[in-house]
């Protein structure tokens, strides 16, 4: 099961071998604009353009778009503004940059692109006239091992305001390119490049496999007159008012599923009836607002035993919707306290069956997790817990910790390994909008607990995580 199968079928197929290397522009190749754009909004904010250098910066950029000046001036401008800062500061505004704006503007079809020429071995890389405090940390959050990028000189840790030639650009790309192979053994003449301008159209000439991505007007043109295959992904970009609206108002469903089952509590004196009406109400009230769809495999898993403790890895804050959606009724969710601190989410929460662990009082989270042990056992409920305790910062799995199976340990019930592919097709980690996808899910066998001890809770949790690690094809993070 694999998400953008499409898109990624012509690298399925291929070789395997890092001498074939997949090549990657960044800006509207990987992400949805130019990365410059938010940095530029963050340096605003941070205080360290003028006035005077951000009229600057928008004469050049407009003066580059109308081709009154070169890519190289306008990269040596913006140089300049930054002369005597530290690049100690830079690294850690690339972090930010990444999770606040980035992250979100990423096409979930050029990460499968990007994860299936990994899962062939190809050499993967980043090759863009971007600066690494763009492009680093999102190569890193894709697992993209190789970088080349626009450089600024540097003094004993200040830009001096110069850049490093030649800029990464046009036929300076080109030489990154080359420099890359000799590096690393890859034969470009096998090689793969993604791009969106007509000016990479060096390197786009120089691969065996030139494939324009998102083109621009005159790179659509070339491509069509020398046959190169074109692919355009519009799942990011600026969203319509109409995707603001929906992704509120899927936000606020869990407060009107909540207040939707008040009555049934009324009616039938049962807080569980209005448990399991609020989750279901509120699984495909908001999977219809922001357009979810799943695709289940493995869906008879969810039913064989029952109570379980069901474990899921975590990506996305729509990971609580693909949760309810999947299991419907009976069951407590566990969230870290700090989830609930918008007014009436706590009550909401609560009454859809989401029981909170504060992590900063360890004690109170340890009384607060045997406390649904027993309700486990006594009231037949499963639970659903993420073990990795955050969402993760990118595909790969987290380290397991503990608690999901001290609690299937304690409550005597089975283990249900819930893995969830690609929700970060839906929302990134530190998102508001929520975007349409189908994600798709393999839910395992239960693991029977009943032979488990203490002594041997490890051993369990490094074998369940690893089940994860192969549906997710990333079996080389097994830990010893």
């Amino acid at each position: 099961m694999r998400a953008h199968s499409s898109v990624t079928a012509e690298v399925d197929q291929l070789p395997e071998g890092p001498e074939i290397g997949a090549l990657f522009d960044f800006d509207g190749t990987l992400i949805a604009g130019y990365s410059a754009v938010p940095l530029m909004r963050m340096q605003i904010r941070r205080g360290e353009l003028s006035a005077r250098q951000l009229a600057q910066s928008a004469r050049a950029m407009i003066d580059y778009g109308l081709g009154n000046t070169s890519f190289s001036v306008l990269t040596m401008l913006n140089a300049r503004f930054l002369a005597g800062q530290e690049e100690t500061a830079y690294l850690e505004l690339a972090e930010k940059l990444y999770e606040k704006e980035l992250a979100s503007l990423v096409y979930p079809e050029a990460r499968a692109l990007v994860e299936a020429h990994l899962r062939k071995g190809h050499t993967v890389a980043i090759v863009s006239s971007a600066l690494p405090y763009q492009v680093a940390t999102a190569a890193a959050r894709l697992d993209i091992p190789h970088v080349k990028c626009s450089q600024l000189e540097k003094e004993d840790g200040r830009f001096t305001g110069e850049v490093l030639p030649p800029v990464c650009f046009g036929a300076g790309k080109l030489t990154a390119a080359e420099e890359l192979a000799g590096e690393h053994g890859i034969d470009l003449s096998r090689s793969f490049f993604y791009s969106d301008s007509d000016d990479d159209i060096a390197l786009l000439e120089r691969v065996g496999n030139p494939r324009p991505l998102n083109p621009n007007r005159k790179l659509g043109e070339i491509a069509a007159q020398r046959g190169w295959p074109v692919q355009r992904f519009t799942s990011r970009g600026r969203p319509r008012a109409s995707r603001w609206l929906r992704s509120v108002l899927a936000t606020a469903a869990m407060l009107s599923s909540a207040a939707s089952s008040l009555p049934i509590w009324a009616l039938t004196g049962s807080k569980r009836d209005a448990r399991n009406f609020s989750a279901s109400l509120f699984a495909d009230l908001a999977s219809a607002l922001i357009g979810l769809n799943l695709d289940v495999r493995g869906e008879e898993n969810l039913w064989k035993q029952r109570p379980a403790v069901f474990v899921f890895n975590h990506q996305s804050k729509a990971d609580m919707i693909i949760i309810a959606r999947l299991l419907r009724k009976d069951f407590a969710g566990v969230a870290r306290k700090h989830a609930s601190s918008m007014p009436l989410f706590e009550q909401a929460m609560d009454l859809g069956g989401v029981v909170l662990i504060d992590l900063e009082q360890p004690r109170e989270a340890v009384k607060s997790m045997r406390a649904l042990g027993q309700r486990v056992q006594e009231e037949k409920l499963s639970v659903a817990i993420a073990p990795e305790g955050t969402r993760s910062r990118s595909r790969r799995l987290g380290e397991f910790k503990k608690g999901a199976f001290q609690l299937a340990l304690q409550a005597g019930v089975p283990v249900v390994p819930v893995v969830i592919h690609n929700a970060l097709d839906v929302s990134s980690r530190s998102e508001f909008l929520y975007h349409p996808a189908t994600v798709h899910v393999d839910v395992l066998p239960p693991i029977d607990t009943s032979h488990w001890r203490k002594s041997t809770l490890d051993q369990h949790v490094a074998e369940v995580r690893g089940l994860f690690l192969d549906k997710l094809g990333q079996a080389d993070q097994a830990i010893d």
